[in-house]
């Protein structure tokens, strides 16, 4: 069986995220979403429109494969380098609040679940969802360029 562990990263996500965007009603944006900055790092709002649903399948990955996280690790994880002019840059975290709402969001997709005490897992759905985008990617790799079968 083909896990998300089988197939390059960035296939994954991608296919994910148009699936999450065709089909999953309850990850849409917020209206406040093409305004916002995603984190005190970054100097200007994504450019890319469908950033929140690219977003929303890095996390939900992210999950599958770090086990039970919380929101304060993934602001760890997809935070950068802050450019602070002419004195040396440092490190931000990324902002919360987009976070926390794709993470509420999952869960009332049925993708996500809490742990309880240390954040959240990916629940059964989500994790059948992810297995099948990896199988599809595996499967198209296989057929169309047999020097991946590292992966």
């Amino acid at each position: 069986m083909t896990t998300a562990y089988d197939v390059p990263a960035d296939a994954l996500i991608s296919r994910l995220s148009d699936y999450m965007k065709g089909n999953i009603k309850e990850l849409a944006p917020p209206e406040w979403a093409s305004y916002v900055k995603t984190g005190s790092h970054v100097e200007r709002a994504p450019l890319n429109p469908d950033w929140w649903y690219v977003r929303s399948a890095s996390m939900l990955r992210k999950l599958y494969t770090k086990g039970p996280i919380g929101v304060s690790h993934l602001r760890k994880a997809y935070g950068g380098r802050k450019r602070n002019g002419v004195r040396p840059a440092h490190f931000m975290k990324a902002g919360g609040n987009i976070i926390r709402t794709i993470l509420q969001q999952m869960e009332t997709a049925g993708l996500v679940q809490k742990d309880g005490v240390k954040g959240r897992v990916v629940s059964a759905k989500g994790r059948s969802l992810l297995d099948a985008m990896s199988g599809q990617i595996k499967r198209e790799m296989d057929r169309d360029n047999p020097d991946l079968k590292k992966y």
